[in-house]
C-alpha cells in the first residue's frame, strides 16, 4: 500500500471519528422553510449505538494499518480478526450489506495472508468497503470534521 492511501485514509478516519461541528445559524426567515428540505438532504439518521459501532470499525481500521505501516503482520491479526467476525450493528440498510459481507471477506484475507504485500493489498479492500458505505449513506468525511 502506497504510504500516500495511508496517510489518506488514516487522516478520514480522524477526521470522522473527531465529532460533528456546529450548523451555521440559519435567519429566522430561512429557518421556516428548512426543516422539510434539510430532512429530505440529511438521509438517513442512526442511534447513538450505531454512530458508536462505526466509530469501533474505524479504530480496528486504525490499528490494522498501522501495523501494516510498520509491517507488522501478526499486530494486523487481532483488528483483522475483530473486522471480520464482530457482532453486526442493528440498523444496517440491507443495501448496504454487501459492504458488511465485502468488509468481512477483506478482513479475512488480512488474516489469512502468507506475507506483509499480500495483508496491505487485502487492506485496501476493507477501505475501499468502508468508502463504498459511506459514500451510500451520504456520510462525508470532512462534514464530520472536528
Amino acid at each position: 500500500m502506497k504510504i500516500t492511501t495511508f496517510c489518506t485514509l488514516t487522516l478520514a478516519l480522524c477526521l470522522a471519528a473527531c465529532g460533528k461541528q456546529e450548523a451555521p445559524q440559519q435567519p429566522a426567515s430561512e429557518q421556516a422553510a428548512a426543516p422539510a428540505a434539510e430532512a429530505a438532504a440529511e438521509g438517513p439518521k442512526f442511534d447513538q449505538d450505531f454512530v458508536d459501532h462505526m466509530h469501533a470499525h474505524a479504530e480496528q481500521l486504525d490499528e490494522l494499518m498501522f501495523a501494516l505501516a510498520d509491517d507488522d503482520l501478526e499486530g494486523a491479526m487481532t483488528p483483522a480478526y475483530w473486522l471480520s467476525r464482530h457482532d453486526a450493528v442493528a440498523g444496517v440498510p440491507d443495501e448496504w450489506q454487501h459492504f458488511v459481507a465485502g468488509l468481512r471477506e477483506a478482513a479475512s484475507a488480512v488474516e489469512s495472508a502468507a506475507n506483509i504485500e499480500a495483508a496491505k493489498l487485502a487492506a485496501e479492500q476493507i477501505s475501499e468497503q468502508c468508502q463504498g458505505c459511506h459514500e451510500a449513506a451520504g456520510v462525508s468525511h470532512l462534514d464530520s470534521a472536528g
